[in-house]
């Protein structure tokens, strides 16, 4: 055992002090900085690959375990930021400046909740301190702007060096580009496919996104020309399954997740919405009014994860129809839980694929 305090000791004893997930060590993958010693007082910053980290309390305690087995240690401060990483850049692909991560949420078919997950998604990263933008790509149903509180919102046009730039809304730590802001609201959007993939490319590469750590694409139902666009044209981080446990939405979840492995893009997992109703008036009951088990049978069967199951309740869908996303308006529901939850999971996942 080392018999002296200094800062090069702490950094000794910190080295077999692993992250959990990347199963190597925090001093060797430089996530342990500024080691000051005072008097007993140990300090140090933490520096996570995600400000999402879900086993960020689990680090801090091996960190300061650690650090006590030193002689002479009064205290343990640990200053805890993070750093998200870039995605791995593809060939063919083009990346957008400033944005580290493009994750797409799809589904197989629509009515499924793909956008309330979406939505919730981008906000419970974005209340972690992770810079957040939401691409709303459901062109022909743009729901975006109403969940995010953003349904008077005006976006403004600005001339840049190579067109026209897109300033994105922004609304509870997020910024949103959505057809919704250039439409009237009762008016339809009747395109064939090359207007559509046009159009999707405009909110990837003319909007002033700035600095981003994820960027998620709110994706339309199906495996049509947007799901082609957005794999084809961006390198993404990869892509979450939305489905609820009812057959038909299973068998409409594993085609869609077929395509986008056979298009080289990194299935995180997939999330089971509405796995069980819970009655507002009786919150100790649960009905399966969808079935159950369904997205965990069908995530065994095609070997890729299941990122959580999410609750049908009402104040759920309450929150998006007001703009209040549930992970906000009440951050202690079974669903919002859930949905802190599973971001938390995507974001290690998308930091593992970055760093491995």
């Amino acid at each position: 055992m080392l018999d002296t305090l200094s800062a090069s000791s702490v950094l000794e004893v910190l080295k077999p002090v692993q992250d959990p997930e990347l199963q190597k060590s925090l001093v060797d993958l430089n996530m342990i900085r500024n080691v000051e010693v005072d008097q007993g007082i140990v300090r140090f910053t933490l520096v996570l690959t995600t400000p999402a980290c879900p086993l960020r309390q689990f680090i801090v305690e091996d960190c300061e375990k650690a650090v006590r087995t030193l002689p002479g240690v009064k205290e343990v401060l640990v200053d805890v930021t993070a750093e998200t990483p870039q995605q791995k850049a593809l060939p063919n692909r083009q990346g957008i400046s400033g944005v580290k991560n493009i994750l797409a949420i799809s589904s197989g078919k629509g009515g499924v909740g793909k956008s309330t997950i979406a939505v919730n998604i981008a906000v419970a990263l974005a209340q972690t301190g992770a810079k957040v933008g939401l691409i709303d790509a459901d062109i022909y149903g743009p729901n975006a702007p109403t969940m995010l509180g953003l349904a008077d919102a005006t976006v403004t046009v600005q001339q840049g060096a190579a067109g026209d730039i897109l300033e994105p809304a922004f609304n509870h730590g997020v910024k949103l580009v959505s057809m919704g802001f250039l439409i009237d609201k009762d008016q339809p959007v009747i395109w064939r496919g090359p207007m559509l993939n046009g159009v999707i490319r405009q909110f990837l590469y003319q909007v002033e996104w700035g600095d981003l750590d994820y960027l998620i694409v709110d994706m339309p139902p199906g495996t049509g020309d947007a799901q082609l666009t957005m794999a084809q044209a961006v390198p993404m981080a990869g892509v979450v399954i939305v489905t609820t446990p009812q057959t038909v939405a299973l068998l409409d979840a594993r085609r869609g997740l077929k395509m986008f492995q056979q298009l080289g893009v990194s299935v995180l997992g997939i999330v089971e919405n509405m796995s069980y109703f819970i009655p507002p008036d009786m919150p100790d009951k649960q009905y399966d009014i969808f079935g159950s088990a369904g997205g965990k049978k069908t995530a065994d069967e095609l070997q890729v994860p299941l990122l959580g199951c999410v609750p049908l309740e009402i104040p759920l869908r309450e929150g998006g129809d007001r703009g209040v996303p549930i992970v906000l308006a009440d951050p202690e529901s079974a669903s919002a839980k859930a949905l802190t939850a599973i971001a938390q999971q995507i974001a290690a996942k998308v930091s593992i694929a970055a760093l491995t």
